[in-house]
């Protein structure tokens, strides 16, 4: 194996580029000269880093397509000068952030890592270090010329991510992030295991795509018992709404009821792409399956199948922003562009 030896660090904010004040128990960002104060370490991994912030820091709550096309874009202008981008961010969006870059960047052949932390950089317990360090190497990670990981990931505590798979399931617990659908890419221990098969391999000749432009006019309808017709319509009927994701039951089941189906049929006649997608963690919505999915199949709703409500949201902002049109969007929707879902099993 290889180390490559350049590396771009971005910063964007959240817990891990702060620090506690002594005085007044508030987090504050750290600048690039302060975090190698806390981390003596980056001096002796044999790595090049450079920093870079992304002015103004936010929190990781405010984040939006905005901030993925600043991110996306500082990626493509240096691409050719890095072997591999690490992107400091906080972890409430985390898994947003990566799943739209992962869109935005197609043909990637370089690793880029997305990491954060659970406790700030300068307290005794923090996560910060571990999970930099290791994001760091991971990024580095080369044999025979070609990066190990050419994708969009998350590491945190000890386990490395398809960016696009991920989803934030743990508030307090270092083990914040999981993988409900798919293997995990790598585990650090030891020694950092990779898991070959999970990861995947664009043709190395291809050329980087950037693609930023993003329409937010996306919606989610979570379905409950008892959900009313005015609600369900609220949703549907907002001004400008270009697609929907519908939250459903199970494998993919919503309420035998007439009116819904006449929502939902009306607004897939409209032109609104209608998406369904499964509120449990784990499994795929299989339309048809059962009767009470039947009346949405009758509607134009789309299976996803194992998309994360992240992915899907952010692939449907990617795909409208590129202004396909309706039939070309729902075959991109109906296939895997960067390994965000498993069709395989639908036949």
């Amino acid at each position: 194996m290889e180390k490559a030896t350049q590396v771009l660090l971005l910063f964007t904010g959240g817990t891990i580029s702060m620090s506690e004040d002594p005085s007044t128990g508030a987090l504050r960002p750290i600048d690039f000269d302060r975090l190698q104060e806390l981390m003596p370490e980056l001096k002796d991994i044999g790595v090049h880093i450079r920093c870079m912030p992304l002015l103004p820091f936010f929190d990781s709550s405010d984040v939006n397509p905005d901030v993925w096309e600043k991110m996306a874009l500082i990626i493509a202008e240096n691409y050719s000068d890095y072997d591999g981008f690490v992107i400091l961010h906080g972890t409430d969006t985390m898994a947003y952030s990566a799943s739209a870059l992962s869109f935005m960047l197609q043909n990637l052949s370089k690793p880029v890592i997305f990491t954060g932390a659970q406790l700030p950089i300068g307290m005794l317990r923090s996560d910060a270090k571990e999970n930099m360090l290791t994001a760091i190497e991971i990024a580095t990670a080369y044999e025979n010329g070609h990066a190990i990981v050419p994708e969009v990931c998350i590491f945190f505590e000890d386990t490395l991510f398809r960016g696009n798979r991920t989803t934030k399931k743990n508030a307090e617990h270092f083990n914040a992030f999981h993988s409900y659908n798919y293997p995990l890419l790598a585990k650090a221990g030891v020694h950092i295991k990779y898991f070959r098969t999970n990861i995947h391999y664009n043709d190395h000749e291809q050329v980087l795509v950037v693609r930023t432009r993003t329409n937010r006019n996306v919606a989610i309808l979570k379905l409950f018992p008892g959900i009313t017709q005015q609600t369900v319509q609220a949703i549907l009927n907002i001004p400008n709404i270009r697609a929907v994701v519908i939250e459903s039951f199970g494998a993919g089941n919503a309420p035998r009821k007439e009116w819904l189906y006449e929502a939902l049929k009306d607004a897939n006649d409209r032109g609104v792409l209608l998406v369904n997608r499964t509120q449990c963690s784990t499994g795929s919505v299989e339309m048809g399956r059962y009767e009470t999915s039947l009346n949405l199949m009758r509607a134009g709703v789309l299976s996803v199948y194992d998309c994360t409500i992240e992915a899907i949201v952010t692939k449907l902002m990617c795909l409208l922003g590129e202004e396909n049109s309706t039939e070309q969007m729902k075959h991109k929707l109906s296939m895997s562009i960067c390994g965000e879902m498993s069709i395989s099993m639908h036949g």
